[in-house]
């Protein structure tokens, strides 16, 4: 009787626990479940009362998106051409024409054709509008017209495009299209290996250990790994990477979360290919998420000098979860950490400002940390590199040149002006330069700063108080004077422009296979990576 009486007590405890440990998610559950209740009946009563026919698949995705954007821009909703895209992406193997594409306007802006593959084949240039594919107008195609290019190997497409003003088609046979990890790798002068590493796809350690290897039979006894322009990929990927140069063991990151399942500690599981070699790695503003993890554990462990421009500070760990119908929800589940204990994320999208832009730490707020060898290092979002050049940044007005298009289309329409024999020959002049300034004039180029973005709202509060004719003389005087400053700023971030610019010209010729060449040669980055590894010294100090 007392045994059951003790067991009694114990099965109503183990209730009581379950209980009041489970009530703070009954407590949610309710509270989700009263939400979506009163979104279904609104959802309902919409398409079934509003004045013009709906469509409800149209308002959904406009709901998801909206609720999604409230959080950070890596949580997504993936219909099944996202997933297939995302699949493409991480395996680096698909069937289509072989180019990169953008969608501008009302049509498809081809930005790279790959070579030897389909599109280059051909003819098809960097530049060239796509406005119909199979008849199909790309201004009337309202889901991802970009999937249109895809299709099974062998199978035939038909374009009509268009290239500086005149009308073209032309006719293309899909093939299957590969994606390497690792485009190019070389030996350079004084036994340097150079390893370009741009993209973590399934096949992003194998191919690095396959150059790296293949360097050093043909003599390499120092190696410098670009991950510049490499916008990260696989988590597995980039602690397999960086087991290449660590030993087996070593905790390369952390991901903390505010659910206990997703803090995790991530070491190298293999033994590694090689710890002693001197390695230079680059970094700039567009090496992102698994680049950065790779670049931070490098710099944390002192294992190789970090050499460019902060990294773009995406540490926010997404995991894909399966939705219905084919479906699915990336959603951010945690941070990345360094060995050291930096956080990689550099926006805090958990604080806005007043216009509901995410918070960046000013730098007097950033804490310091220690590598290995004892070197401070700062948090603040991204890797700050130990050697920085000027060459490698990407200042507002070069972000904004980059997302209008600016650079692309000056090589677009340099391309067509000038005859290039090869990339060792060419230099992009003062007189270059001024042409481009010259181009930014006549083209639609807008680029609006802070500055002005205050003013314009400070004029209209104004003009609602009624001060607009008290302050309207103080606001030309100040717009002019920073039109004035607009200009300056061209000149003053003549050198990271100037970079980007022979870039963009040198692959509209000799694809990226030449703009690596040209690298080798004159890319200020490698000219400086190469300088520290040819100097024991100098390279020893950096990560004393």
């Amino acid at each position: 009787m007392k045994k059951k009486l003790t067991k009694k007590i114990a099965v109503i405890c183990l209730g009581a626990t379950l209980i009041f440990s489970s009530f703070g998610f009954k407590s949610d559950f309710f509270e989700i479940a009263k939400q979506i209740e009163i979104f279904t009946t609104l959802f309902k009563e919409i398409n079934m009362n509003y004045v013009e026919e709906t469509n409800p698949a149209a308002l959904m995705d406009t709901a998801i998106k909206a609720m999604l954007a409230d959080l950070d821009p890596y949580t997504n909703y993936w219909n099944e051409q996202d997933v297939e895209a995302a699949r493409i992406n991480n395996s680096g193997e698909y069937s289509g024409i072989g180019a990169t594409v953008q969608v501008v306007d009302n049509s498809l802006l081809i930005m790279e054709p790959y070579k030897n593959y389909p599109a280059d084949k051909a003819g098809l240039k960097a530049g060239d509008e796509i406005i119909e594919i199979e008849g199909i107008k790309v201004a009337d195609y309202t889901d991802d017209v970009g999937e249109l290019l895809n299709g099974s190997p062998d199978s035939q497409i038909n374009l009509k495009y268009k290239r500086q003003g005149e009308i073209k088609t032309t006719q293309l046979t899909r093939s299957a299209i590969q994606l390497k990890a690792v485009p190019f790798y070389e030996l350079l002068k004084e036994k340097t290996g150079y390893i370009v590493l741009s993209r973590f796809n399934a096949k992003a350690s194998s191919e690095t250990i396959r150059a790296l290897k293949d360097l050093k039979n043909q003599g390499a006894e120092k190696i410098i790994l670009d991950l510049r322009g490499n916008p990260g990929g696989l988590l597995t990927e980039a602690i397999n990477v960086s087991n290449i140069f660590l030993p087996k063991g070593e905790l390369i990151t952390t991901t903390k979360s505010v659910i206990e399942k997703y803090n995790k500690a991530y070491q190298t599981q293999k033994e590694p290919i090689d710890t002693q070699i001197p390695l230079v790695v680059l970094v700039n503003g567009r090496s992102a998420s698994a680049s950065e993890i790779v670049a931070g554990a490098i710099q944390d462990l002192d294992r190789g000098v970090v050499v460019g421009a902060r990294s773009f500070g995406k540490g926010l760990v997404q995991r894909p979860k399966e939705l219905a119908y084919g479906t699915q929800l990336k959603i951010t589940i945690s941070r990345y950490y360094t060995p050291s204990g930096r956080c990689i994320q550099a926006l805090n999208y958990a604080e806005r400002d007043e216009d509901g832009k995410a918070i960046k730490r000013a730098v007097e707020d950033y804490k310091e940390f220690k590598t290995r060898n004892g070197r401070s290092v700062f948090d603040g979002g991204g890797i700050s590199p130990d050697v920085k050049l000027e060459t490698s940044e990407y200042s507002s007005i070069t972000n904004a040149l980059l997302a209008q298009n600016a650079i692309f289309n000056f090589a677009t329409e340099y391309y067509y002006k000038n005859d290039l024999k090869d990339p060792e020959s060419f230099e992009f002049t003062d007189t270059d330069f001024n042409n481009f300034k010259s181009f930014l004039k006549t083209s639609n180029f807008d680029y609006k700063t802070a500055t002005e973005q205050e003013l314009e709202e400070l004029l209209a509060i104004a003009s609602k108080e009624g001060y607009e004719q008290d302050i309207l003389g103080h606001y030309k005087s100040i717009s002019t004077e920073i039109e004035a400053q607009k200009k300056k700023e061209l000149d003053e971030k003549k050198h990271e422009i100037v970079s980007i610019l022979t870039d963009e010209i040198i692959k509209r010729y000799f694809y990226k296979e030449g703009l690596y060449e040209y690298y080798v040669e004159n890319n200020p980055e490698i000219l400086e990576a190469k300088s520290i590894l040819n100097n024991s010294q100098r390279y020893s100090e950096i990560l004393r």
